[in-house]
């Protein structure tokens, strides 16, 4: 059995490394898939590959989604894992610069686990995401298959 793996829709590369050390500094060592823009998750988490078959092997265990993305933005792509049965489970943990109230309440009322402000100190970051994965990747029980 594959290791369930996390996914990290983000754009900024300074954000995707400091997120990936993050959680390799608190020891989780499940696989992580770096998603640059909204179309690229979305072909991911419902594309098809060239060999027909889809392109997502199983379910991430927990996706960690920027809301200002190129292309696609983060509650377009959270509206359709959310209304798509067979996505719809994954939990997503909104991780964004954006403090705009009606942000907050817009992913929330498109079915978003989670909404986090990344912290702009370094430390602060650090704790925040050992913080996610502490609590997705370890406390949080979820339904199998």
């Amino acid at each position: 059995m594959n290791p369930v793996e996390i996914m990290l829709v983000e754009d900024n590369p300074d954000d995707v490394e400091l997120t990936v050390r993050a959680l390799r500094k608190s020891n989780f060592t499940n696989p992580i898939r770096v998603l640059r823009d909204g179309a690229e998750a979305l072909d991911y988490l419902f594309g098809i590959g060239t060999d027909g078959k889809p392109n997502m092997n199983a379910a991430p265990v927990v996706l960690l989604l920027d809301l200002k993305l190129p292309k696609v933005n983060g509650a377009e792509v959270l509206q359709k894992v959310k209304n798509d049965p067979r996505t719809r489970t994954i939990p997503v943990v909104v991780l964004t610069s954006s403090r705009e109230e009606r942000d907050l309440h817009e992913t929330y009322k498109l079915g978003a686990n989670s909404y986090i402000v990344k912290p702009v100190d370094f430390e602060q970051f650090n704790r925040a995401v050992n913080q996610i994965g502490m609590y997705w990747l370890l406390i949080n029980q979820q339904p199998a298959g």
